[in-house]
């Protein structure tokens, strides 16, 4: 792989909070290209700046791109490490499948990413909470503006150092359940990490913003009666000491957070279920006084609790708008995994 290094090193930013999320980016970036005929070539890392890409790239006109988000953190013991990234690679495959992309050699493309932060491991923050997020993408490049999967692609490494994802941190957060729009539906591309299932999710966002909620739950693109996500974030439900999770159905996204998340409760002998749950078995649980935690789970936010949620005219206020004692404990368990405070007893953790 050839290195380029910048004769420009950028000024770093001493507070990543100050500065919009994932809005500044360190010094390389890593790309490599594919022809059909030829596959994947030329990998390289170069400084970060902008790329040459025709406007009638592919990418452009139907859509064809895919992404991931991962994460580099200072260890307390000075290293630097990555949480799971070979889980990442897998993800960016499956996403490929369903996006008729060319896959990557996901041990290579770890070992690439790893050379790109060891060569700017100065940017990643050092302030607890913070780490540099990294950005793989998949874009399709061949210039032709005929409705076929390009022939040409690109996948870039980008990243940028971060504070928390939620400026309050884990103050519970206010959701309200979504009706008139739906992220995904089986057999579309709801279970690919892909950009149109963000486009199509923004309109709600907005919504829920100008009536003063931070995200939206998503409801099955069917008959509207099963959740299926919060926000970008996979969801669980505590009800009456059980971890519920919608079980993962080809329009929900497979995260790696909850992933975990399902692993380490199984280690505390919490009883976990991914399975179909409906909105009226929430409401229900809510009624009992059986609904104890609600929390997103994501790698931008790790955990993201929920205080209130709205489903109609019904109000549910979560564990009296307070994080939850299940919630803390494995937003500590999972980032203390990743700094070195806490046993890496699965193995997760990616010495870079």
């Amino acid at each position: 792989m050839k290195i380029s290094k910048t004769t420009t090193a950028k000024e770093k930013p001493a507070d990543p909070a100050k500065y919009p999320w994932g809005s500044v980016f360190s010094d390389h970036m890593f790309i490599i290209d594919y022809k059909d005929g030829q596959g994947w070539h030329d990998p390289r890392i170069v400084p970060y700046g902008p790329i040459s890409i025709s406007p009638a790239a592919k990418c452009f006109h139907y859509g064809q791109e895919l992404f991931e988000g991962m994460k580099a953190y200072n260890t307390a013991d000075g290293g630097v490490a990555m949480f799971r990234p070979i889980e990442n690679m897998k993800r960016i495959n499956n996403s490929c499948v369903r996006m008729c992309m060319p896959q990557i050699n996901e041990e290579e493309m770890v070992s690439a990413i790893a050379e790109l932060v060891r060569l700017d491991k100065s940017w990643i923050p050092t302030a607890t909470g913070t780490s540099l997020y990294i950005r793989p993408f998949m874009i399709a490049t061949e210039a032709a503006v005929a409705a076929h999967p390009s022939h040409e692609y690109m996948f870039i490494v980008i990243m940028s150092p971060v504070a928390a994802y939620y400026p309050n941190g884990l103050a519970p957060v206010r959701i309200y359940v979504e009706h008139k729009d739906v992220r995904a539906v089986r057999g579309g591309t709801g279970e690919a990490k892909c950009g149109g299932n963000y486009a199509a999710s923004m309109r709600a966002q907005a919504e829920a913003e100008k009536k003063g909620y931070a995200q939206v739950l998503w409801l099955d693109g069917v008959e509207q009666k099963y959740i299926e996500e919060v926000g970008a974030m996979n969801v669980w439900f505590v009800i009456d000491g059980k971890a519920i999770t919608p079980a993962l159905n080809g329009s929900i996204l497979p995260g790696i957070t909850r992933k975990s998340v399902a692993q380490v409760l199984k280690d505390w002998n919490i009883h976990v279920e991914e399975r179909k749950i409906s909105i009226e078995e929430v409401a229900a649980a809510y009624k009992a006084g059986k609904l104890q935690e609600v929390f997103g789970t994501g790698t931008a936010a790790v955990i993201s609790p929920v205080g209130e949620l709205k489903y109609d005219e019904l109000v549910m206020n979560i564990n009296d708008g307070k994080i939850g004692s299940i919630s803390q404990r494995l937003y500590d368990e999972i980032t203390g995994i990743q700094s070195g405070k806490v046993a890496d007893r699965h193995g997760w953790v990616y010495r870079v």
